[in-house]
């Protein structure tokens, strides 16, 4: 036998079977594992909950003469950042809901125009958290984490 001699053609396809069952595998895991964060919700399910959560909120009139605390968010259909906060915003309400009026306006609705202007919306998603009088006891913009949300909001109802 010489010293230099290649592997037996049986063993190259052995190891070639592993690397690819291993392959197969990591693919499978990473293709089939539940998704449960809502910064990895498809854009179009972060639509869909966008949409359904706007359909659902308290009208704007309502709320502002309910006397009730009021969680208003700014909004567009177009903002990948709305779409992902979408999962966020529907667990404060599922928490919340009760003690506060939720209420969101689309600011490419020309009808919100001045709510947008009394408001100095400077970006979309735009977040205010109105206490019982209907005045601005804190607001945020943009990538807001649960826990900072509703800590604001326990301070309101509280």
């Amino acid at each position: 036998m010489a010293s230099g001699r290649s592997e037996p053609p049986a063993m190259r396809r052995i190891g070639v079977t592993f690397i690819v069952l291993i392959g197969f595998a990591i693919a499978t895991f990473f293709l089939t594992r539940p998704v449960t964060a809502s910064s990895s919700m498809s854009p179009v399910s972060g639509l869909v909950m966008l949409k359904a959560m706007a359909q659902a909120s308290v009208p704007y009139e309502e709320a502002i003469a309910s006397g009730k605390p009021t969680f208003m968010e700014f909004y567009a259909d177009w903002c990948t950042t709305c779409q992902s906060m979408a999962s966020t915003v529907a667990e404060l309400h599922t928490h919340y809901g009760a003690d506060l009026n939720f209420v969101m306006l689309n600011i490419d609705d020309p009808k919100w125009r001045s709510q947008v202007e009394q408001f100095h919306v400077g970006g979309v998603p735009e977040y205010f958290l109105l206490d019982n009088d209907q005045s601005i006891h804190r607001s945020f913009i943009g990538r807001v984490p649960y826990g900072i949300m509703a800590q604001s909001v326990n301070n309101l109802i509280n």
